[in-house]
């Protein structure tokens, strides 16, 4: 009979540590898939990692804000466009 492993709260403590430094390593973000990691992003992935509206996503089109490419009916953003968005309207 196999015996009982005891699972204790600095056991869990520690493989949570360890799951973290992992998914850093892996460069996962808290806003999910490595989005940074890619090249051309499409609207939603853009819309979760700015945490914006459709709406606001097409006026940033409109207005000249973010430029983008349309494939089909798809719309691809750069990542890098987005991160110089970000880095232009820093405070």
């Amino acid at each position: 009979m196999p015996a009982i492993e005891l699972i204790t709260k600095q056991d869990l403590e520690q493989f949570k540590s360890e799951l973290f430094a992992e998914l850093r390593r892996m460069g996962i973000r808290s806003q999910g898939p490595a989005i940074q990691n890619k090249e051309w992003i499409k609207s939603y992935e853009v819309r979760k990692l700015l945490n914006i509206s459709p709406g606001t996503l097409q006026n940033l089109r409109i207005n000249g804000t973010l430029h983008y490419t349309k494939i089909g009916g798809i719309l691809y953003y750069k990542t890098e466009d987005i991160n110089k968005l970000l880095e232009k309207n820093l405070r």
